[in-house]
């Protein structure tokens, strides 16, 4: 958080030096026409387009970062579900059931939630694990009605799990297009460099026209790389809602 708002700062300071270097070794001539309200309408139109660029990105990641919170939340609750119908398998299914998502759970917090932040391939050790709790879900044929009843609950929570992780697998991996980072790049270095080529006679209003244009350009970039990654960062999902029921 600190290291964010001191890039914010320091690109803001830049900005103003600039400005004021600008002013003290070209500053606009006697007889030139003020053109601010060119620079304010070219500003403008820059600046919605760059507006645009921005929205998209954005979206985009704000959209990944609370899908990967969903899915989390979805299988830590088919998790949770799946250790309380262990309750009607029959005996000695029913703790090995407890025992295996458990196990799972364990995997998912202590290895798999480190890799995702690292951006590291998963591994299949998670999938093996999700197939044995799958295999203990299968009632024998004598069992009561009950307990089949249970099995096939199980077997539909698992189902429901066996999604939600396809769709953290998918969030961990997802990252904006690099099309749309070089249009933030370039877009916001093209929509700061325009406040320097009019005339603007007033230092003091050229001044603060570009430090806050250049803060609020580079808080909005910060913004979109934190939730560029869902599992990382200031805004990363973290698992609250694993360790919330185990």
């Amino acid at each position: 958080m600190i290291e964010s708002f001191a890039v914010v700062l320091g690109v803001a300071l830049l900005a103003g030096a600039v400005v004021l270097i600008k002013h003290r070794f070209w500053p606009p001539g006697p007889d030139e026409e003020p053109r601010e309200d060119v620079a304010e309408y070219i500003s403008m139109m820059v600046g919605v387009l760059y507006a645009l660029v921005l929205g998209l990105a954005l979206v985009s990641v704000w959209d990944t970062n609370s899908g990967a919170e969903d899915h989390a939340a979805t299988e830590a609750s088919a998790a949770h579900q799946i250790h309380l119908l262990a309750a009607g398998l029959p005996a000695g299914q029913d703790a090995r059931m407890r025992g295996e998502i458990e196990t799972y759970i364990r995997h998912v917090t202590e290895t798999e939630w480190p890799a995702m932040a690292e951006g590291t391939p998963l591994g299949p050790t998670g999938w093996r694990l999700l197939n044995d709790v799958r295999a203990t879900g299968q009632v024998p044929a004598d069992a009561t009605p009950a307990q089949q009843a249970t099995g096939q609950e199980t077997l539909a929570q698992l189902s429901t799990l066996d999604e939600a992780r396809r769709g953290r697998e998918a969030d961990a991996t997802e990252r904006l297009s690099p099309v749309i980072w070089f249009g933030l790049i370039v877009g916001g270095g093209l929509t700061i460099a325009f406040m320097f080529m009019f005339g603007v006679q007033r230092s003091f209003t050229h001044l603060v026209m570009v430090m806050g244009l250049s803060a609020l350009i580079t808080f909005t970039v910060l913004l979109i790389y934190q939730l560029d990654s869902p599992f990382q960062g200031l805004f990363a999902v973290d698992t609250t809602p694993f360790t919330r029921y185990f």
